[in-house]
């Protein structure tokens, strides 16, 4: 694990564009990460969708489960200078 990175335990869904964003910080920047619906539903094998009710509820836990998984690939993506144009790292 890079000691440069690191990921506090926040998050919330992102209703709009349906998706879970949570910060990282880089060298002590703040840096926006969101990890959309299509990608959890990928990582945990379940469907998922917007039309759901309680698709946040769901989301977030499936966050919280991988989420050992998804700050390796955010890890992988920031060591690798993939950002878009607003600074962000994005999972879909």
């Amino acid at each position: 694990m890079n000691q440069s990175i690191l990921f506090p335990d926040l998050q919330d869904w992102e209703p709009q564009a349906l998706s879970v964003v949570f910060p990282v910080q880089v060298q002590g920047v703040n840096v926006e990460c969101r990890i959309g619906l299509a990608k959890l539903a990928e990582l945990s094998a379940t469907a998922l969708s917007a039309d759901q009710h309680d698709i946040a509820s769901k989301a977030l836990t499936i966050f919280d489960e991988y989420r050992f998984d998804i700050e390796d690939e955010v890890e992988q993506l920031i060591e690798q200078e993939s950002f878009d144009e607003l600074g962000r790292v994005i999972l879909i």
